[in-house]
């Protein structure tokens, strides 16, 4: 990572940004003696009670046994095997053995302070061939796991597809391409609530749907590595969205009296360049259009005039019970959150909004950050992904979920940053103060009302990062990829002491 501040220098900004925004609030009052002298200690910068302090994972980064006890071959399988796919020749064919060493991993989870664990559930796990006859190991792979995650007094919330989507279904009708792919989804959604809604609570949709579209299906980056014209590609976001509804229902029908349930989406997301009301109102209605595909129709259950205009003869087909589907009520909303992705700025002419600066993974073209501006490049990516170091991410990030669509609850479903040399013994500092400066952020939010109620840290344990191998190195526990030895890193004790706190550490 490459750096220009010290760690003195992002705790000064962001105890000086909380201070700012917070001069309403009771923690402010706290800090401001009646003589106006400095405090004599720090606000403690809490979180609500019963917040969940998290680590999230998914199935194919972590799993292996790609072929064992009945599973079926998913996308990422083939693709995956697909020589020159994948930085290194790496495969999830073994991963980081979660499979076989599931009850370790929880061991681990409880040691470091967990409260929370996102997992994904591999759907040709499930159903081998996407629909049909379920397979009984995979349902008790992720039974087992829930038991012993309750056992650790672990709340577990589960995300029911992570990309790996079975392979039958995409050489059957083309995956997402097919409406009959959208029911399937739904269908197993359905299945999973039934045999799990006693003891998940919590259950995600479906993970990043905008990053799995636009870098699956729009120019072959990821699985299953197509580059369809837009007027496919519109269909293939649309049955997905379609598919994310159908399983909202059907986890009402099926699951537990209390099961709720909601999407973890990767949003391109907005920050007003100045905090002024006309600012912060342009953000929001930039980011209600960015994600207009995506988040909206699912909020709103209709895709905005300005998003079908655009794409005019190459826009979904869709009917109002569709639609009607698309929009059925969640109960949250989860959230990936890395960085900002648009600075706003309010204008008098249509749309009333600009970009002052932004960037990072699938945005709509933007003026770029400064070349000096603190930065995480994503290793290997020569540079073409980077993380701007932008707390205020976390502010804005769920804020907005409420101004634009009225969120209830919030979850940030993955935050966190890449490393590839960390050196010894732990060597990770720059993620503890990375992650430090964003949950500033994030408390300035809860502090002034915003209802999240969790957040969960990507990831548990570094694991397969996609085309990118296992270079990027994302966890609080480091995983050896010859031995596969598990080894909490010095951020995992940040992450503890931050959970026992209940505040910003």
């Amino acid at each position: 990572m490459n750096t220009h501040f010290t760690r003195r220098d992002i705790a000064k900004a962001a105890a000086a940004a909380t201070l700012a925004s917070s001069g309403g609030t009771q923690a402010a009052a706290q800090t401001l003696p009646g003589t106006g002298a400095e405090p004599s200690k720090p606000t403690a910068r809490e979180f609500p009670k019963d917040f969940f302090w998290g680590t999230a994972t998914s199935s194919y980064q972590i799993e292996g046994a790609w072929n064992e006890d009945g599973k079926g071959p998913s996308i990422w399988d083939t693709f995956a095997h697909t020589p020159g796919k994948i930085v290194g020749g790496a495969t999830g064919d073994v991963a980081v053995d979660h499979y076989h060493r599931y009850k370790e991993d929880v061991a681990l989870m409880k040691d470091i302070g967990a409260s929370a664990y996102r997992f994904s559930i591999s759907w040709p796990r499930i159903f081998p061939n996407g629909t049909g006859q379920p397979n009984p190991k995979g349902l008790d792979f992720y039974s087992r796991l829930v038991d012993e995650l309750k056992a650790a007094n672990i709340e577990p919330f589960a995300t029911l597809f992570h990309w790996d989507m079975p392979q039958a279904l995409q050489d059957k009708g083309g995956g997402w391409q097919s409406r009959d792919t959208a029911k399937a989804f739904g269908d197993y959604a359905g299945y999973m609530a039934d045999k799990l809604s006693d003891r998940i609570r919590h259950f995600f949709t479906l993970n990043e749907l905008s990053t799995f579209v636009e870098h699956g299906h729009k120019n072959g980056l990821l699985a299953p590595g197509l580059k369809l014209p837009p007027g496919q590609l519109n269909q293939v976001r649309h049955h997905h969205v379609l598919g994310h509804g159908l399983a909202v229902q059907a986890i009402r029908a099926k699951g537990r009296p209390g099961t709720k349930v909601g999407p973890a989406e990767h949003l391109i997301s907005t920050a007003p360049i100045i905090e002024t009301a006309e600012n912060i109102k342009a953000a929001a209605n930039a980011m209600r259009e960015f994600n207009a595909g995506y988040m909206t129709v699912m909020a709103e259950g209709k895709y905005t005039d300005a998003f079908l205009a655009k794409q005019g003869a190459d826009a979904p087909k869709f009917t109002d019970e569709e639609l009607k589907i698309i929009g059925s009520p969640i109960d949250f909303i989860g959230t990936n959150i890395y960085m900002i992705h648009a600075y706003v700025q309010a204008i008098d002419a249509a749309p009333g909004y600009k970009v002052v600066a932004g960037g990072g993974f699938t945005p709509p073209p933007f003026r770029p950050f400064p070349k000096g501006y603190p930065r995480a490049v994503y290793p290997g990516s020569n540079e073409t992904i980077v993380f701007n170091l932008s707390p205020e991410a976390m502010y804005w990030g769920t804020r907005q979920l409420v101004n634009v669509w009225g969120a209830k609850e919030i979850f940030i479903t993955e935050s966190g940053m890449p490393t590839t040399d960390e050196g010894d013994a732990g060597g990770d500092v720059d993620r503890i103060v990375w992650l430090r400066t964003l949950l500033t952020q994030l408390q300035r939010a809860t502090a002034e009302g915003v209802p999240v109620r969790g957040w969960f840290h990507w990831s548990t344990m570094d694991n397969l990062e996609w085309i990118f191998g296992f270079e990027p190195k994302f966890g609080l526990i480091r995983v050896d990829t010859k031995t596969l030895q598990r080894t909490p890193k010095l951020s995992a004790a940040w992450f503890r002491e931050t959970a026992r706190r209940n505040a910003v550490s």
